[in-house]
């Protein structure tokens, strides 16, 4: 857990350092929230992320959205504010409500995703702000399946292997006992 938030200290650095703009005086202030957890099933095909947030004091502007998702040592840049793969993430939004949408699930997309809310126009230390994080959990990958028919396969090898010692023993059994 130290690692991770070491992490995300570096990523709120980086995160004003690439929004940081001329600034506006003023008194900005952001909160960002998400859900701690969501569990999806791959079967889903698609997920989508929310991340909520308030601004007082800020500008008129529509804020910069960012997305980003730690997974076990690194951390990637999803969007910034632009996604960097069109094809598995896209962004919507509509007033104070985002939704990272993540399409194609697999249990590849485990993370943390957090979401970023930047008035970049601002020069208030509180115009930058990320969320907690949401731990994302995707179960039922195509992977779990072959699992399942591996077991399948384990134990109906292990049950013809049982029915074949049982015959070979009551044979010998029969022939020891016949002489």
């Amino acid at each position: 857990m130290a690692s991770f938030n070491k992490l995300k200290n570096v990523l709120m650095l980086a995160f004003d350092w690439i929004l940081y703009g001329a600034g506006v005086a003023g008194h900005c202030q952001v909160t960002v929230t998400q859900p701690r957890f969501l569990h999806a099933d791959s079967s889903m095909n698609n997920v989508s992320l929310t991340c909520t947030f308030s601004a007082s004091g800020c500008s008129s502007y529509p804020p910069e959205v960012l997305w980003f998702r730690f997974l076990t040592n690194t951390h990637q840049d999803l969007c910034t504010p632009g996604c960097t793969d069109h094809q598995k993430y896209k962004v919507h939004s509509s007033e104070n409500n985002i939704l990272l949408e993540i399409k194609d699930l697999t249990a590849d997309d485990n993370a943390v995703y957090i979401c970023g809310i930047a008035f970049s126009g601002s020069d208030s230390p509180l115009s930058k702000q990320t969320g907690e994080g949401t731990l994302l959990t995707v179960t039922g990958s195509r992977k779990q399946h072959s699992n399942g028919k591996l077991i399948s396969m384990i134990i109906t090898s292990s049950l013809l292997f049982l029915y074949t010692s049982a015959v070979l023993t009551s044979f010998v059994v029969y022939k020891v006992g016949s002489k």
